[in-house]
């Protein structure tokens, strides 16, 4: 998904308002699978991952910068994915959820922990 942020304070391209093409990686874990031998729902979690994509792409990531974050940095998007993917995971068994995002082939923050 393409989106748009901005390095407050750093110089070059990155200190301008840009683009990165993203990518986003999920990771869902529990201790045993279900009833269906399953971790989580998947289609549940396909559909959480498409509203976030049309709450964020396309447009210039301060719609989601927190307030304590001076930028929307890949590990701060990752933490805001966690929270937005969170109830689905916990509501499909998970008891962990790791998120990923990735602004370049080799450029990656991410955020862990048990779904909020």
């Amino acid at each position: 998904m393409r989106a748009e942020h901005v390095m407050p304070g750093v110089e070059g391209p990155e200190g301008e308002l840009h683009e990165h093409d993203y990518r986003l990686e999920v990771v869902v874990e529990r201790a045993t699978l279900d009833e269906r031998g399953m971790v989580c729902d998947l289609d549940r979690l396909d559909d959480a991952l498409r509203r976030i994509e049309e709450e964020v792409g396309g447009k210039n990531l301060e719609v989601i910068q927190p307030d304590d974050a001076e930028a929307v940095t890949v590990e701060v998007f990752a933490r805001w994915a966690h929270g937005f993917l969170s109830d689905v995971v916990r509501e499909t068994g998970g008891d962990t959820l790791s998120v990923r995002i990735w602004e370049s082939d080799d450029a990656f923050g991410g955020f862990s922990g048990p779904p909020a």
